[in-house]
């Protein structure tokens, strides 16, 4: 390897290894900053996109959506998290990548690389579900919390989101807090229950006790009747069918996966949404905002990251990580 080179992990086929490579380091351009990777964290999509080539459009792909590092060009110093792209060999299973600066926050003192490369696609896939408009791959439509008038907004109004234990569920729980919603209801297992507490959730379910068809009546006792909004980061057939009992006439229920109840909508709002601040249009705009405010809200303890374990693919193919995300640190990939 060259000096002007990096290692990479990548793949060069669909359903291949994940292979170590060399390319060169990229230079950026206007509106670009270069950054040494410190930490990535590991999520789901990484796993299909090496199993079924889910957002690869060319091989070879390097995988990876959460960062975060140091910057070296133009001005090195600041150390950044960012949510990287799905394209032109911007993932973050390299030592360097080429991000863009308007999507890209300071990380504050109080949070270690490993800590702020948690944040990224699951805040974001949580802020886009719950404050995005209302509109194909939109959200539920809310005032977020950094904008005027935002914070506390809900107050008094009930909130469900079953999987509190997920890097997604930890994040909405925590955003939710901060729109004032209660009561917020989750579902986890009892080895959980402190982390979603921690969050900010009200009352937590034990779903190994309490299975989800008994869910909707659990849910509607705390509420005190139907839910307005629901954000399902599980959003399984089964947590689907027990959100559809729970949501009022004219709730909105978010989901991370396609809508799997067959019978009309009516006026309820069910909304796929998707994680990602580089859609065209409306989230790009909410993306800026976000990555404006987050640095204060992680400072001031609003916003606490995912904990982080080291990396395990295995684990996260069988569904097996809850409680914190895989972190990966791309400098002490072997030579």
């Amino acid at each position: 390897m060259t000096s002007s080179e990096q290692q990479v992990l990548w793949l060069s086929e669909k359903g291949g290894p994940f292979q170590i490579a060399y390319r060169e380091i990229p230079r950026p351009g206007p509106g670009f900053v270069l950054v040494k990777i410190e930490s990535c964290a590991l999520n789901p999509v990484d796993e299909v996109s090496q199993r079924v080539g889910l957002f690869v459009d060319k091989y070879p792909h390097i995988a990876g959506n959460d960062g975060s590092g140091t910057v070296e060009e133009p001005k090195k110093g600041d150390r950044v998290f960012f949510q990287a792209e799905f394209k032109d060999h911007r993932g973050t299973f390299q030592q360097y990548v080429l991000v863009d600066v308007p999507l890209i926050a300071k990380i504050p003192d109080n949070l270690t690389f490993d800590q702020a490369s948690t944040i990224p696609l699951g805040f974001t896939t949580a802020a886009i579900g719950l404050y995005e408009k209302k509109r194909d791959r939109g959200g539920a439509g809310l005032v977020a919390p950094w904008l005027e008038g935002g914070r506390g907004k809900y107050a008094g109004q009930a909130i469900y989101i079953p999987g509190g234990a997920s890097s997604v569920g930890q994040y909405a729980i925590q955003l939710a807090k901060l729109s004032g919603f209660n009561p917020i209801i989750t579902t986890a297992s009892a080895k959980n229950e402190a982390y979603c507490r921690e969050a900010g959730a009200t009352h937590v379910i034990d779903y190994r006790t309490t299975p989800y068809t008994s869910v909707p009546a659990v849910v509607k006792e705390i509420a005190k009747g139907p839910v307005g909004v629901i954000y399902d980061p599980i959003s399984t057939p089964e947590s689907q069918k027990a959100d559809w009992e729970i949501l009022g006439p004219d709730g909105s229920l978010v989901l991370t996966l396609p809508f799997a109840i067959d019978e009309a909508k009516g006026s309820r709002w069910v909304v796929l949404t998707f994680g990602s601040v580089r859609q065209p249009g409306l989230s790009e705009a909410l993306g800026r905002e976000m990555y404006a405010a987050l640095p204060g809200l992680l400072a001031d303890g609003s916003i606490k990251p995912n904990k982080g374990y080291r990396p395990d693919l295995q684990r996260l193919a069988g569904g097996k990580v809850s409680g914190g995300k895989l972190v990966a640190r791309p400098g002490e990939t072997p030579a």
